[in-house]
């Protein structure tokens, strides 16, 4: 068991807030950015690839955000649109406010950085009083993610989103999603994280993510037993560390402890795996599935797309998703 509870009589499955933008991502792969002259467009953003990801699994989805009011923001609409997914509490800002661009460059599979340009930008520029409290109470689960806690008033607005939740008994997912060059200071960082943190049911992030918080209290040693331990004192269930090539780890508060490793794959990129391992991660937990095998498949999702160009666009339906797996079961029991 893991802890979490899912009311079924609510209409919707999963809702997020926080931060919506467009990926350019290279097509001339292989080289460095400055010699990089062609990008696709994408909608990111690590709560929107989530619930793109979720919508194509089977899941009905919801987002709270704010877009700019020019074409990117139309651009961004209409993709969740075109998903399935609700964009009801999506608005619109009348300010001026642009879209977040990250462009991304991908010099090899183990060489992939990203440039960000977050000034000005719509998402952050939610307010408190655009979160509906009877919204998030029609949701079985609301994701919340780090980067929009970093600058007011996205920051209180998630922050309202949280105690909704908690009103409502609407279970809560943290991905951490650090993103250093939105924030201030280490120690604003790591102080808003640790308070959203203490009000999650299931908190997922990598353990460079969990240093970064516990690096405000002067811990020094990476200690996985000591960092759930803190979270199980608080709101958290569950708790799911990443160590990168070496697979994660999750631990349930009853004691339980699960490990998962990678699944082979024709590596493009490596961004994306994060999100897509969120992504099918949930949905499993959400129907039912042992937390071991929710991370199997989340670790399946994340293969997938760090295989393929993009992130949204490469979250992957049920039915791939099902068809690697079994495609990875018969490699594996040939090889026996």
């Amino acid at each position: 068991m893991n802890g979490l509870q899912f009311d079924p009589a609510r209409p919707l499955d999963l809702i997020a807030v926080g931060r919506l933008c467009i990926d350019l991502n290279a097509n001339e792969t292989g080289r460095p950015m400055e010699e990089t002259l062609t990008f696709t467009k994408y909608v990111g953003g690590s709560p929107a690839n989530i619930v793109i990801g979720a919508a194509r699994l089977g899941m009905r989805t919801g987002f709270i955000g704010k877009i700019s009011d020019d074409q990117m923001g139309r651009f961004i609409r209409t993709y969740l649109q075109r998903n399935g997914i609700d964009d009801s509490q999506v608005s619109v800002d009348q300010t001026g406010a642009v879209t977040g661009l990250a462009f991304t460059e991908i010099k090899s599979p183990q060489e992939c950085s990203i440039l960000m340009y977050r000034d000005h930008v719509a998402d952050l520029l939610l307010s408190t009083e655009e979160i509906s409290e009877e919204y998030i109470r029609k949701s079985k689960a609301l994701l919340i993610s780090g980067t929009a806690l970093a600058q007011s008033p996205s920051r209180e607005a998630v922050f309202v989103a949280l105690e909704f939740a908690r009103k409502h008994n609407v279970t809560v997912f943290f991905d951490l999603d650090y993103r250093p060059y939105t924030w201030k200071s280490a120690a604003e960082t790591a102080v808003y994280y640790n308070l959203a943190a203490e009000k999650c049911d299931c908190i997922i992030g990598t353990r460079e993510e969990f240093n970064m918080m516990e690096s405000l209290y002067n811990v020094t040693d990476a200690d996985d037993e000591a960092t759930v331990n803190r979270w199980f004192s608080h709101q958290a269930k569950l708790v799911v560390i990443k160590h990168g090539g070496s697979g994660s780890i999750s631990y349930t508060a009853d004691g339980q402890k699960h490990r998962s490793g990678i699944f082979p794959a024709k590596v493009l990129k490596t961004f994306g795996a994060g999100d897509s391992y969120a992504s099918a991660f949930i949905h499993s937990l959400m129907r039912g599935e042992s937390v071991g095998e929710a991370m199997r498949r989340g670790s399946a999702s994340a293969s997938i797309v760090i295989s393929r160009h993009s992130c949204s666009d490469a979250m992957p339906t049920l039915d791939e998703l099902e068809a690697f797996l079994l495609y990875n079961e018969e490699i594996t029991s040939g090889a026996e």
